[in-house]
């Protein structure tokens, strides 16, 4: 039997900024490494009311007032409907795989892409990993979930490329 050679050159992490999704994107971070391959990451709102709180969680409070106050501007033109805090939500990600940059030492993490889109969180996962030529998805999942109405379980069922889902710890 001949194995099928596996090539991975970009990677799709997807996240919710839940406070369990570091776990996922630690996986995201290593497989990247591992495979020299590029990483592009997906936020996509669903009107999350503990946003926030979330974001500050992964880059600290006063560096998210920071980026609210200097993106305030931008925001307040958006209009209603539209994608709102866009702006700074990206800079907290940016900021989120700069630290991820910090913990791998010598060796480095290549981004490719940061998204941060409002909708149905499967929709646009599976169009980005389209889009973007993507190789293979990595997602987190509450072990608290239902499978059956997951999102994870319904991009496992639609994607095209293989998909990691992670459990994450919610007890971390």
């Amino acid at each position: 039997m001949e194995l099928p050679v596996v090539k991975i050159k970009k990677i799709l992490y997807t996240t919710d900024l839940s406070k369990n999704s570091k776990y996922a994107f630690g996986y995201a971070v290593n497989m990247a490494q591992a495979f020299g391959a590029g990483l592009t990451i997906l936020h996509v709102m669903t009107g999350s009311e503990n946003l926030d709180a979330n974001i500050s969680y992964h880059i600290g409070k006063s560096q998210w007032d920071k980026i609210k106050k200097e993106r305030h501007k931008e925001a307040t033109k958006s209009l209603v409907g539209k994608i709102r805090n866009q702006f700074a939500i990206k800079d907290a990600l940016v900021k989120y795989c700069k630290g991820a940059d910090e913990c791998l030492l010598e060796r480095t993490l290549v981004t490719d892409e940061i998204i941060v889109e409002r909708g149905d969180p499967v929709k646009h996962i599976l169009k980005y990993s389209e889009e973007r030529d993507c190789d293979f998805i990595v997602m987190g999942s509450r072990r608290s979930d239902s499978l059956a109405s997951s999102t994870s379980k319904r991009v496992l069922k639609k994607a095209r490329i293989p998909v990691m889902v992670v459990p994450l710890n919610e007890d971390k």
